[in-house]
């Protein structure tokens, strides 16, 4: 019998969003396109609802959830400029803005 990990198929990832406002969000999912999906239609976070067009900035395949969460946590740590800076993520704002 296979194990529900080896049934399921999918890892955990780590994504970065750009909002409309320019901001940028941190979070965690199995299918990031599907997760994106959901925040582009104002099903996601609270905070991307009202900030959208979103823009996926960066993804990483983390593994399982718990590499996930402890990644996803030290990224939300960061300062926006260290975000960028770290992850060279190619922001359409400056590393000054937000």
């Amino acid at each position: 019998m296979r194990s529900p990990r080896a049934h399921d198929g999918s890892v955990w990832h780590l994504y970065v969003l750009e909002c409309s406002d320019r901001t940028l969000y941190v979070g965690i999912a199995k299918d990031v396109d599907a997760r994106f999906a959901a925040h582009s239609a104002g099903r996601g976070a609270k905070y991307t609802r009202t900030r959208r067009p979103l823009t996926i900035l960066y993804r990483e395949r983390c593994g399982d959830i718990a590499t996930a969460m402890r990644r996803e946590r030290q990224v939300k740590s960061w300062s926006r400029p260290q975000k960028i800076a770290r992850l060279a993520l190619p922001c359409a704002a400056s590393l000054s803005a937000a």
